[in-house]
């Protein structure tokens, strides 16, 4: 049940994409590039100078919801600081999806080096999570009372009764949140304590959520051309609907999800390529245009930090020479994954907005091949690259191979179509954006990391019975215009046994590349005396007596140069110290003790760690402790001074672990004297 909870929302994801292929393609299978292109010529200039000034706008708002922030984590940072935050990492969160996690990396990596504590960054993190989820309840609730038929799907089929009792109880959420705010105290929630905001800051919270939604749908409104029945408040409402939808996805910038229901919700009122056309502007107003001008300033932001530059540091240094391809800044490699998935969602709903192709510039052999794969290669290549997205983020070497060879099939198909250089300019692009970070992503998939096991062979032959099928299908399906390989298998027009085998040998091939690319199953040394011999043969034990705490077993690196031990410590997995032995390889070790606490349904930890590489343990999604001299964590409260070089860490999920770890510790301060 735990791996099936923890797999949920990449299945929602899934299932709200694959929810929007079929309405698309049910609703809009008509819908071309060129009338696309004529509604986007259409939109008046007036009308996109308004739109990009209330995107600035936008922006500018969002900046006071870390100014509040850091004002209520008890650790005020200049306006200017704050503002580069902000808009760093909302520009990331808005375009690769999983929000709270990818800003809180931007604000982990800028924050620290502002002095904030990890708990500080943390509570920085939650409010500005709750405030924008303020706004939407708010709004949500005044739509379904003011507008209650303008929700998408909903609207039309639930009884006006259900709608207003669910905009009653948005209402009563906020309502209750100020309340609490001015009634009660620190209070714990499973263990963790939680101090609410005082009641004004929470009306502040409140205020500023509500005009932050309200500024980014007018963003869009002011795009589309006026309609008979189609008022502000309406379109609020398909708006707020289709962005619930899209972060709901866990998509990057809710792609195709977040499309499909605007599509949906304005269609009573509008064409769908003036649809179309102003969710093409909305997004490289909001999205593309944010997204380009913040990976420049945090390039440059990583740039003046690594030469001593004018931003201020703490007492941490920075990672130690040599690792420096490993670590590369989160933002950049999270830009590039991320668009990875982007080309991969462009390539699937190719078949809706390609034209007829036209193949009369092409000669010989390769003209003939282009015409017959039509776009039905193309959207294969986007589900290769969709998965290839997965592998990216778990750094896995062979998914950044596989994707550039991807990339560079895909513009090489879009290339023969008339009309479509841009995708192939697109695609090339990505290339270019992917290719300089091939070395972070060192991470062996399970296919190379040892020995052929019997579930890469099954793996293995699926690939292959599926490829064959395919193969099979495909010279009976080019007479089809809109011949994506899910159009065929919705297609009335073919036969469902073909459809049924095109549908499986897709979904199956899919699912074999991703057990052959997802890392390979972590196996760890026993604790004895031949480990503990090799462990001390590549560099001994740092932070912690290895002859008094007997460990459970050590973790080697990728290319077994570097070892960590550990301890099952109740629903933590604890590395115990730093990674010893060769410096590029501690860092794989870190993420195979990572991926081995997954493995066995254990929650990551480390203690005892140095300061070097506490940028990688914030990759992993990890905040840094200080150490009292006896081993056991510093409180918020207790921090009196800056940590020094030679500071010792635990470093945990702080508002997860932070609870169970510190009475158990103890125990481990204990056994171990010191070195």
């Amino acid at each position: 049940m735990k791996g099936i909870l923890r797999h949920l929302p990449a299945f929602l994801g899934v299932a709200l994409l694959l929810g929007a292929i079929y309405v698309v393609q049910h609703e809009f299978r008509h819908l071309k590039m060129r009338d696309i292109g004529e509604a986007m010529r259409a939109i008046p200039v007036a009308a996109l100078v308004f739109s990009f000034i209330w995107t600035f706008v936008s922006y500018f708002i969002l900046t006071f919801y870390d100014r509040l922030g850091t004002i209520y984590a008890g650790h005020k940072v200049s306006y200017g600081r704050v503002a580069f935050a902000s808009f760093c990492a909302y520009s990331l969160s808005h375009n690769l999806g999983f929000a709270a996690v990818s800003g809180a990396a931007v604000r982990y990596r800028l924050y620290a080096h502002w002095g904030l504590t990890p708990l500080q960054i943390g509570k920085t993190v939650a409010f500005c999570s709750l405030t924008f989820a303020l706004g939407g309840l708010v709004l949500g609730g005044a739509i379904l009372f003011g507008e209650p038929k303008a929700v998408p799907f909903f609207g039309s089929y639930l009884p006006l009764g259900a709608l207003y009792g669910i905009g009653a109880l948005l209402w009563a959420l906020v309502v209750a949140y100020i309340t609490l705010s001015r009634l009660i105290g620190p209070f714990k929630v499973m263990g963790h304590e939680i101090a609410l905001p005082g009641w004004r800051m929470a009306l502040l919270q409140v205020l500023l959520a509500t005009v932050d939604v309200a500024t980014t749908a007018t963003i869009f409104y002011a795009l589309l051309p006026s309609a008979p029945g189609l008022t502000w408040l309406i379109f609020l409402g398909v708006y707020v609907s289709s962005y619930t939808a899209g972060l709901a996805a866990n998509l990057p910038g809710g792609i195709g999800v977040f499309d499909t229901a605007m599509l949906f919700g304005l269609s009573p009122y509008l064409q769908a390529p003036q649809i179309v056309g102003a969710i093409v502007i909305f997004r490289l107003f909001y999205y593309i245009i944010p997204l380009f001008l913040a990976g420049i300033l945090f390039a440059g932001n990583e740039i003046l930090l690594r030469s001593g530059g004018l931003l201020k540091k703490t007492a941490r240094p920075a990672a130690p020479r040599g690792i420096g391809a490993w670590t590369e800044p989160d933002f950049a490699i999270a830009t590039a994954t991320g668009a990875v998935g982007l080309c991969g969602a462009l390539l699937l709903f190719l078949g809706l907005l390609a034209p007829e192709p036209d193949f009369a510039w092409l000669d010989g052999d390769y003209a003939e091949f282009a015409v017959r794969a039509g776009v039905f290669i193309p959207s294969l290549i986007g589900a290769g690259l969709v998965v290839m997205a997965l592998g990216l983020s778990h750094r896995v070497n062979l998914a950044w191979g596989l994707s550039t060879l991807l990339l560079i099939a895909g513009a090489a198909f879009t290339a023969t179509q008339d009309g479509l250089l841009w995708v192939s300019a697109v695609l090339i692009l990505t290339v270019m954006l992917v290719a300089p970070f091939r070395g972070s992503f060192y991470r062996h998939a399970n296919l190379l990391s040892g020995p052929l096991e019997s579930s890469s062979a099954v793996s293995l032959f699926v690939l292959a019975f599926s490829l064959i099928g395919l193969a099979m299908t495909r010279p009976h399906m080019h007479t089809i215009a809109n011949d994506a390989w899910w159009a065929i298998a919705m297609s009335p027009a073919v036969p469902p046994s073909t459809r049924l085998t095109i549908a499986a040998a897709v979904i199956l091939a899919v699912l074999a590349i991703w057990r052959l690319l997802r890392p390979g199953k972590i196996r760890f040394l026993p604790w004895d005396d031949a480990t503990r011999r090799r462990l001390i043969a590549i560099g001994g034990a740092s932070g912690y007596n290895a002859a008094a705490i007997p460990s459970d077993g050590v973790v080697m690196g990728e290319a077994q140069r570097a070892a960590i031990p550990f301890r099952r410590v109740g629903p933590v997995l604890l590395g115990l110290g730093d990674p010893v032995g060769h410096e590029p390889d501690r860092i794989s070790a870190i993420w195979r003790l990572r991926d081995l606490a997954r493995q066995e349904g254990l929650h990551p930890a480390f203690w005892r760690t140095g300061a070097d590489l506490l940028k990688v343990y914030a990759d992993i999604g990890l905040t840094s402790l200080p150490l009292a001299a006896d081993g056991s964590p510093l409180l918020e409260s207790e921090e009196t001074t800056e940590p020094g070089p030679d500071t010792q860490y635990l470093v945990c999920m702080a508002e997860r672990d932070l609870a169970t770890l510190v009475p158990l510790l103890p125990r481990l301060v204990e056994m171990n004297p010191g070195d």
